[in-house]
């Protein structure tokens, strides 16, 4: 099921896969190393961690994209997976046959992934000429973008004390 989303200020496409035979514990691993970063990068990563979700989450992320070009005409370079969850799903249940003719329930879990994916390009266009006020609405002004690094390595504060 894919479907896609707008909002102000850029626009958000997802993908969602659902009842993927894993659990969302392990999931979750794989879906962390990703958030919040870009679409290229987060491709490298998931195809060279060695854990097994990382193939659901990598199709997952490649859907996304393949939504955003075709159904928005998005350029893949500017996209950013901006929310990536994992939840869990049912259970499914088997029964494993045991000794004297009993049967022995095994529960595997499931989980549902939402990879959603945002366009910065138009984002940061906007964000460098306005500011948002909460009681007089939208103000447009120029950002500040002097802004300074505080290193706790070379300020002395953390490790030099002796």
């Amino acid at each position: 099921m894919i479907k896609k989303r707008k909002k102000n200020l850029s626009t958000e496409v997802y993908a969602l896969g659902q009842h993927i035979c894993m659990s969302a514990h392990k999931a979750r691993r794989g879906v962390d190393q990703i958030r919040r970063r870009s679409y290229e990068e987060s491709l490298m990563i998931l195809e060279l961690m060695p854990y097994r979700a990382c193939y659901p989450i990598f199709k997952l992320v490649y859907s996304a994209a393949a939504n955003a070009s075709h159904n928005m005409s998005l350029n893949e370079a500017n996209l950013v997976i901006s929310k990536a969850e994992v939840n869990e799903g049912t259970a499914v249940k088997r029964l494993k046959p045991r000794a004297r003719g009993r049967s022995y329930l095994i529960k595997r879990p499931t989980c549902h992934i939402t990879i959603v994916l945002k366009d910065i390009s138009l984002y940061k266009e906007f964000e460098e000429y306005t500011v948002y006020s909460k009681k007089s609405g939208l103000i447009t002004k120029k950002k500040n973008k002097n802004l300074t690094c505080h290193d706790t390595y070379s300020s002395g504060g953390l490790w030099d004390k002796k």
